[in-house]
């Protein structure tokens, strides 16, 4: 199993987007960046996702969602009147990938970006380097771990 980080407008889909609907897997699409399109390939069902609000009045990571269906050509860059649209994208050859996640858990409060940046086991987490702007990235375990236990 992985582990993910996934960045997300809470206005286009937030953990309690997930929440109201627990059992209810919700398409992870629109992500228009190759090397974050390549880490969702690399998704796979069980893996397990942490959810991080940005863009937003209150920035952090909201809770924990888990994949339920291995990657696969997003459905948005076919559609013509989606804002994911993309006209090179055929169905023969899609450039774009999704995956569905479903609820996991909401955590109490949102662990912020400044509580994630000062902690030495987590330099070398993606989210926390300067310049990184993936939607999508993986995490250690012991990233992973020490970002739970802020919890």
């Amino acid at each position: 199993m992985t582990r993910w980080l996934v960045k997300t407008e809470p206005d286009e889909c937030s953990i309690d987007d997930f929440a109201r609907s627990p059992d209810i897997a919700i398409v992870w699409e629109g992500v228009r960046n190759y090397q974050a399109r390549n880490f969702i390939r690399d998704m796979t069902v069980g893996d397990e996702v942490f959810v991080y609000h940005s863009s937003c009045k209150h920035i952090g990571i909201a809770g924990m969602v888990t994949v339920v269906r291995d990657a696969y050509p997003d459905p948005a860059q076919f559609d013509s009147k989606s804002d994911y649209y993309d006209a090179k994208s055929t169905p023969d050859n899609p450039r774009w990938t999704a995956v569905d996640m479903i609820f996991g858990r909401k955590f109490p409060r949102l662990i912020t970006l400044d509580e994630l940046k000062v902690l030495p086991q987590l330099e070398s987490l993606a989210l926390v380097r300067k310049g990184n702007r993936l939607s999508v990235m993986p995490v250690s375990d012991d990233e992973w771990k020490t970002i739970v236990s802020l919890c």
